[in-house]
């Protein structure tokens, strides 16, 4: 029996929970693997090749091979994990945020120093009937 989530009534959120974390296992195991040297060294030689030693669905390695976050993140990656994509490809935490939000790295920067993205058009759909 699934529980309740009224969460998944938000545009645009994706809450990192016990069935994204299930469903994202594997991509996020991959992730942490980059930690090492020796990992990071393989992936980037052959990407594809270092994936398909992880079980995770096709769907999943392709976002990572597109590098579409935010399809990882809908496919279970925790972004926190998927930083260590960013960081194989040498990109800042930052970076990775604006490219997951269509903005340049010093666009986002301005937004969240400017007190970040507004609330209209982020609410339940159903306060919008």
């Amino acid at each position: 029996m699934s529980l309740d989530k009224p969460y998944k009534d938000v545009p645009g959120t994706t809450v990192f929970d016990a069935d994204m974390s299930r469903q994202g296992y594997h991509l996020n195991q991959f992730c942490m693997s980059l930690m090492k040297a020796e990992n990071r060294a393989r992936f980037k030689a052959n990407e594809r090749a270092y994936l398909d030693e992880w079980p995770m669905s096709e769907e999943q390695k392709q976002a990572v091979l597109a590098r579409d976050l935010n399809r990882c993140i809908a496919l279970g990656g925790n972004i926190y994990f998927l930083a260590k994509i960013g960081a194989t490809d040498g990109k800042s935490f930052q970076q990775m945020a604006g490219s997951m939000t269509g903005m340049t790295e010093e666009q986002y920067r301005e937004m969240m120093v400017g007190g970040g993205r507004s609330v209209e058009g982020n609410r339940y759909t159903e306060e919008k009937k």
